[in-house]
């Protein structure tokens, strides 16, 4: 399995309504300190596939802008609200409501 695959892998394990960042999902994914990977992965992930590449975020709660992303990041936000995640008026996610956190099992079994 490539590590897009297993980054891909993990995202798509973040439930609905709830957000990891860049690093949890490297962590998650066996690709310790590769926090940058994981984005450059989600940055490759279309829309239209079974992907919730917008549930990642960054470890201080907030959506990573860029240019580059070419209004993902809006799309990104919006995606989120729909879900019921709010964001405080410096546009952060509180991450000790928010934030994953799977449990032993699906963190060994990930990992094969």
């Amino acid at each position: 399995m490539s590590n897009y695959d297993r980054i891909y892998t993990t995202v798509r394990q973040i439930p609905w309504g709830k957000v990891a960042t860049y690093g949890q999902i490297a962590d998650f994914s066996g690709l310790y300190g590769k926090a940058r990977l994981v984005g450059y992965a989600l940055f490759r992930v279309q829309i239209e596939d079974d992907i919730p590449w917008h549930r990642v975020i960054n470890a201080q709660g907030e959506i990573s802008y860029s240019l580059q992303r070419q209004g993902g990041d809006y799309l990104q936000k919006v995606l989120l609200e729909e879900e019921g995640i709010e964001f405080n008026k410096s546009g952060k996610i509180d991450l000790n409501k928010y934030r994953w956190q799977p449990n032993f099992n699906f963190l060994s079994s990930n990992l094969d």
